[in-house]
Formats: C-alpha cells, sequence, structure tokens
C-alpha cells in the first residue's frame, strides 16, 4: 500500500469518528430539551385547565365556582330540611259494581212467564216492583189447598160434634208457610183469600233497588226452579279497582283516604276510602289490587269509567331534598352540597321514600344544609373531566420519569466507536 492511499484510508476512519461522536452527543441533548418540554406543557396544561370556566378543582370531588359562573350556569339552591312528608301514590283504577249490593232473582218454582214488566237491562227499579208475572201449576195447587184449608177452618169451628176441636189453624198455618217458602208474599196470600179463588199468576218482586244489569228471560218462556232471570245492582255506591305497583304495595292500607279524577266530569273531585287489598300480587303484571268504595248517591259514577286515583296514607316528618337535586348515576345517588366559598362537593346519600318534588334522605345529609337543585349535570361533568385531566398529567409525569432514565457513558460509547481496530482494513499499521 503506498503512502498516499494509507493517507485517505487514515482520513476516512477519522471522518467516521467525528460522525458517532456527534450523532450521539445530538441525541443526549434533545432529550434532555424533550424533557424540558414536556414539563414546561404539562405545567401548562394545568394552568389552563384551571382556567377554565367550573375547573378550579381544589381536590378530588370538589368543584370550585365563582359568582359569574353561577350565573351563567344557572346554578340554583335548596336547603336540606325536616318536613311532613305523605306516602302519596298515584295510580289508575276501573270503575266496578260493588258486589255487595248485588241482587239476583231466582224463582223457586217452575212455571211460565206470562208477562214481563222489566224487559231491558238497565232499567231503573225500587224494591217491591213487579218484574215478571210467572204461571205456576205447583203454585196454583198449593193456593187451591189453601182454599180449602180456610173453608175446612171455618167447617171445623161451626162444627158441634162432641170430641171435634173447634178450631183447625195448624192445617191452615201449613198452607200458608208453604206458600211463603216458595216466596208469594203475604199480600198475595191474603187477596187469595179474600177473593176465595186461587190467582192463575204470581208476580216476581225486586228484590231490592237499583238497575237491572243482567236480564236472562223472555216472555212466553219456560223457567226451571232456581233458574236466574234478572240481576240487580245497587250503584248508590262503587267500587274503584286500583292497580298498585309492587314497590307501592307497602305504602297504602286499608282505611287509606284517596281522591279520584274522572275524564266525564274534569275538575270535580270525588273521593273514597280502601276498604280491600288484595293479598296476592298479580305476577304478569306485577300490581297488587287495591279495593276503593266510592259513594255515588246521584249515580254519576258509572261502571266501565277509568280513574285517576291518589292515594295518601299516613303523613310522617322525614328529611327531605327537591327530587331536581338527586343525580342517579345507575349505581349510587349523589347531591352536590354547597360548603363554602363556591365549592361543591359531591355527597352520596341514601333514598327512602318520595312524595311529589320532595325525597327522603336516610343518610348523607344534614339539616340545613345547602344543596345544588339545577344545572347538577353541567357540575358533575365538569368535575368528572377535571379528574381525568389530572390522571392523564399523572400519566404524563410517569412517562417523563421512564424517559428520563440514564443513558450509558458517552465515554464508553465514543471508546467502543473509536475503536476502529475490529473493522476490516482498519488496522493501522505501523510507520516504517
Amino acid at each position: 500500500m503506498t503512502r498516499a492511499q494509507r493517507v485517505t484510508l487514515w482520513t476516512g476512519a477519522a471522518v467516521i469518528v467525528v460522525i458517532v461522536i456527534s450523532t450521539l452527543t445530538i441525541k443526549k441533548s434533545g432529550h434532555t430539551i424533550y424533557s424540558s418540554n414536556d414539563s414546561a406543557k404539562s405545567s401548562t396544561s394545568t394552568t389552563q385547565m384551571n382556567d377554565m370556566p367550573g375547573m378550579s378543582a381544589t381536590s378530588a370531588g370538589v368543584v370550585a365556582l365563582t359568582p359569574k359562573q353561577i350565573q351563567q350556569l344557572g346554578v340554583t339552591f335548596g336547603t336540606v330540611t325536616l318536613r311532613p312528608l305523605s306516602n302519596e301514590v298515584r295510580t289508575v283504577g276501573t270503575v266496578v259494581v260493588n258486589e255487595t249490593r248485588l241482587a239476583k232473582v231466582t224463582p223457586k218454582f217452575g212455571g211460565y212467564v206470562e208477562k214481563l214488566y222489566v224487559n231491558f237491562v238497565g232499567q231503573p227499579v225500587r224494591r217491591g216492583e213487579p218484574l215478571a208475572a210467572i204461571f205456576s201449576p205447583d203454585l196454583l195447587a198449593a193456593e187451591q189447598e189453601l182454599l180449602v184449608s180456610a173453608r175446612l177452618s171455618r167447617t171445623i169451628g161451626a162444627s158441634s160434634v162432641p170430641g171435634v176441636s173447634g178450631s183447625s189453624t195448624d192445617l191452615l198455618a201449613a198452607a200458608k208457610e208453604r206458600l211463603r217458602l216458595w216466596d208469594v208474599s203475604d199480600a198475595q196470600i191474603d187477596e187469595v183469600l179474600r177473593t176465595g179463588r186461587p190467582m192463575r199468576t204470581v208476580t216476581l218482586s225486586a228484590p231490592a233497588a237499583g238497575f237491572v244489569i243482567d236480564k236472562k228471560v223472555v216472555q212466553g218462556q219456560s223457567i226451571q226452579a232456581g233458574e236466574e232471570l234478572y240481576t240487580i245492582a245497587d250503584l248508590s255506591d262503587v267500587w274503584v279497582e286500583a292497580q298498585l305497583r309492587e314497590e307501592d304495595a307497602g305504602r297504602v292500607g286499608i282505611g287509606a283516604g284517596a281522591a279520584l279524577q274522572f275524564t266525564s266530569y274534569p275538575g270535580r273531585p270525588f273521593t273514597g276510602r280502601v276498604t280491600y287489598i288484595d293479598p296476592i300480587l298479580g305476577e304478569q303484571a306485577r300490581t297488587v289490587k287495591a279495593r276503593i268504595t266510592v259513594p255515588n248517591s246521584d249515580g254519576r259514577i258509572k261502571p266501565g269509567m277509568y280513574a285517576t286515583v291518589v292515594l295518601n296514607s299516613s303523613t310522617q316528618s322525614a328529611l327531605t331534598v327537591p327530587r331536581s337535586a338527586v343525580v342517579q348515576t345507575g349505581e349510587r345517588a349523589l347531591v352536590f352540597v354547597d360548603v363554602g366559598n363556591g365549592r361543591l362537593t359531591a355527597q352520596t346519600v341514601r333514598l327512602g321514600r318520595t312524595s311529589g318534588d320532595l325525597v327522603e334522605v336516610l343518610s348523607g345529609l344534614a339539616s340545613g344544609q345547602r344543596v345544588v337543585t339545577s344545572a347538577q349535570f353541567l357540575i358533575d361533568s365538569e368535575s368528572n373531566l377535571g379528574e381525568v385531566m389530572k390522571s392523564m398529567i399523572g400519566m404524563r409525569g410517569q412517562g417523563d420519569t421512564m424517559s428520563g432514565m440514564t443513558p450509558a457513558p458517552s465515554s464508553a460509547v465514543d471508546a467502543k466507536g473509536a475503536d476502529m481496530r475490529g473493522m476490516p482494513g482498519m488496522s493501522p499499521s505501523s510507520k516504517k
């Protein structure tokens, strides 16, 4: 190798060594600059977060608002107060007939309907009013026996035969009782005895006042003993069957008052009282039936109507807040409490009964505390955003720590990089 070639080779090796050393130096200084920039950015992000409206988070779950921000967000406040809380339950119901005021007309003898005095459903009747005239061969025979007993009683009474009783009241009384057992009235029996002739037909009378809600007989029809002919309902009071949800069933008891509204009579309130609660829960609708008795002397309320029902039971004092103050997250209930100086903290509460616009607080709050009643979702979202921003900043700090690990000494790299003797053709030959 000539002298010129050796000079060229050594010059190239020196250039390579300089380039390697320069590259390593630039990387090390660049990492330091990057770490410094990250710290500056982190500080800037924290400053920007605190400058955002409503985002001045002093600690976890606490949001600080200025008076201007409170006005801009429309934040309003309420007070935790001990006040009477009624067990009010709102539901719907259907009007039905009072079953205790139903009457069935079922003759105790067979025969034929010769005439109908009440011949359509819905017709009003009075107690004792004629319903139908029935011809019955059995009754006709019983009336003839009654007349025979009456004549026999008179004949024996006029007899002067020694040893023969002067009266036959037992036979006459037995004939009368037989007719009474067939629901023949005393007036009809007296009419037979007065005229001395049996009546061809016997009149069936209404056993109660009300309205005919079912009729199963027509004129000329043959009837049997015990056959149902009419159903009469007294509508002077009616039942409203209300459906209680499973969670409301325990809040209503027998004797609870009820206020009812009907679409047919807007603005006119009706009142009633719970007289029965079904002991069995409906499996399909998951409701319990409550029966409300409602006076209906004027007959305005008609079976089949729908009613809006508000049930009120006993009133008890309870610690309450407005319902609008509660934020339901799905797993818990939160209330934002004013702790002073514009600071709001989220407080977990346990809720109880609900009545109108109030809800009972079982734990988590004390009487007299101020709570937020509007714009809670904005405050909650901003509070959560502040926590997320802090978490992100914390993660960035951890990343900086990892990226700031001490690299291998540059001198070792330089020495290793400078050792070019292992490279082919790079071994310097001794000077000649």
